[in-house]
């Protein structure tokens, strides 16, 4: 049986859903990469992961549904870029909020959004408390980038491979290799950053406002010239893996006071 909820047909949709069932939107966008990747990145990988995830997850008897995949989210540090498609940070959380007010009308009352553009997190962890302040549903949010045993980036990247790097670069050759043009793959990290003790990426203490392009014209943040295929195939057996075991976390996760 399909686990993609608008294959139903509503009344089927109405009868097979349950207070118990994980709804699932995966968070894309379309937006400049560099020249070596399409701008369709951040959705492919948001799609492939989380249509994998849920079939694992569903196989192993969680009851998860997924919905079809928000292309056009918030990009807009990639705005200078021609071909890059994105929402104001408005109309992205009315967007999902609406989102959140659909899938209260069903009786799911669990909706994940699994994140694949790292510009989404800060809207989307907001979204998460208003959607379920509004329309009491549990909510929760998920990346699908995640590390992977025997992966390294390589040390030329200074650990800064955050946007159309080594990583990016190998999950999409594993995904869509037709869509890879590793001749024009180019090193582009802003190193001077890694020395800062406190400002930085990920894990820094202090974040700051950044547009892709603060780095130079090319609009990559990593160094994508040594990715492959084999670690791609890697990073994403990792991330289904990890989504597969959060959902079933997640479809048994209650918070004080929840009836179960």
């Amino acid at each position: 049986m399909t686990r993609k909820l608008a294959e139903l047909s509503g009344p089927a949709a109405a009868s097979i859903l349950s207070p118990s069932s994980v709804i699932v939107v995966p968070t894309g966008a379309i937006e400049h990469h560099g020249p070596h990747l399409p701008l369709i990145t951040d959705y492919l990988l948001a799609d492939s992961v989380g249509n994998a995830a849920v079939e694992r997850a569903a196989a192993a008897g969680v009851d998860a549904w997924i919905l079809p995949t928000l292309a056009y989210t918030k990009s807009d540090e990639h705005a200078w870029a021609p071909g890059t498609v994105w929402l104001s940070w408005d109309a992205m959380m009315k967007t999902v909020i609406d989102i959140g007010r659909s899938v209260a009308s069903t009786p799911a009352r669990t909706l994940v959004f699994l994140n694949g553009h790292g510009g989404n997190v800060a809207l989307l962890q907001v979204a998460l408390r208003e959607i379920r302040r509004r329309f009491g549903l549990n909510t929760f949010l998920m990346g699908c980038r995640v590390s992977a045993d025997g992966v390294a980036p390589p040390e030329e990247e200074c650990g800064l491979g955050i946007h159309g790097g080594h990583g990016e670069t190998s999950l999409i050759m594993h995904i869509r290799p037709d869509l890879v043009d590793m001749s024009l793959a180019e090193r582009n990290v802003p190193a001077h950053i890694a020395d800062a003790e406190y400002i930085g990426f990920h894990s820094k203490p202090v974040s700051f406002g950044w547009l892709s392009n603060d780095f130079g014209p090319i609009g990559v943040v990593g160094d994508p010239r040594w990715a492959n295929a084999a670690d791609g195939a890697a990073l994403f057996e990792a991330a289904v893996a990890q989504a597969a075991a959060a959902l079933d976390e997640i479809s048994r996760f209650r918070l004080a006071g929840d009836d179960a």
